[in-house]
């Protein structure tokens, strides 16, 4: 299988079940594109491991300007302070997202799922386990790049914690909220995340659009090579680049890319109405 390569957003704030009102203009492009109703089509949104649905948010706009609704759920043990993600299994951030998934497949009959690095991890995850329309993944975790990882489950018990993997974005001023330390403990269910969810990449059978940063230095392109390597052969996946991004691209220069292709993936993979 081989990649394919392809070629100012409000400050709401989400209710409390993470739903983002629509405010901006559509795009040229979006407009012209079919838009199905927001009663039939919805988005899950996953953020990243220490981050926050602030890198979500822009995303989440941009698709409910198209017309889908959108909900960004809340992993355990974030948007709070590091020491609380300690003590959280990887099984807690899958339950929240399958969770969040069965909610709106209750409401909306077409339901898509996007994710942030560990989220994209997650996203995936989550398509082997329900019937997920279509994936959009932007800059995917599924290894974690240090030698140590195999062994965090034992230094966490001697170290703590350790720098921040957070505000890997080239656009000045951008701040993604996350937190300002790395919990060992957590990468230690993080890297079992990352294993689980590659023994499980065969059962993908739903289309994918995979956006990924020229430069990330937080996700190498191992996760790319596990990601293409474990889906099945038929499997439908497209890649669409973004040369002036780095990891956390949804804040980024390339976002309108990311928020426009989005639209168009949804739009494409969207069942007729009968």
């Amino acid at each position: 299988m081989h990649p394919q390569p392809g070629p100012n957003n409000s400050d709401a704030a989400p209710t409390a079940d993470g739903h983002v009102p629509a405010q901006a203009q559509l795009s040229a492009d979006a407009q012209q594109a079919p838009t199905p109703r927001k009663d039939e089509v919805a988005v899950l949104l996953i953020h990243g491991f220490t981050g926050s649905r602030t890198a979500m948010r822009p995303w989440a706009q941009a698709l409910e300007q198209a017309g889908y609704h959108t909900q960004m759920v809340l992993l355990p043990g974030h948007e709070t302070r590091w020491q609380d993600m300690v003590k959280v299994p990887y099984a807690h951030w899958i339950h929240a997202t399958e969770q969040a998934f069965d909610e709106l497949a209750a409401r909306y009959r077409t339901v898509f799922v996007a994710g942030l690095s560990m989220g994209g991890a997650l996203a995936l995850h989550l398509a082997t386990r329900r019937e997920v329309a279509g994936l959009l993944l932007t800059n995917p975790g599924l290894v974690v790049d240090s030698p140590l990882a195999p062994y965090t489950k034992y230094l966490r018990w001697v170290v703590r914690s350790t720098s921040p993997i957070s505000n890997d974005i080239a656009l000045p001023g951008a701040d993604e909220q996350a937190y300002p330390r790395t919990p060992v403990a957590a990468v230690a269910q993080l890297h079992r995340l990352f294993e689980q969810t590659r023994r499980r990449l065969p059962l993908i059978t739903c289309p994918i659009i995979l956006f990924r940063s020229a430069s990330d230095n937080v996700v190498s392109d191992a996760s790319v090579r596990a990601l293409f390597d474990g889906l099945a052969p038929n499997s439908k996946i497209q890649r669409v680049d973004l040369p002036h991004s780095l990891h956390v691209a949804t804040l980024d220069y390339d976002a309108p890319l990311i928020f426009e292709r989005s639209a168009q993936f949804i739009a494409a993979h969207t069942p007729a109405r009968t």
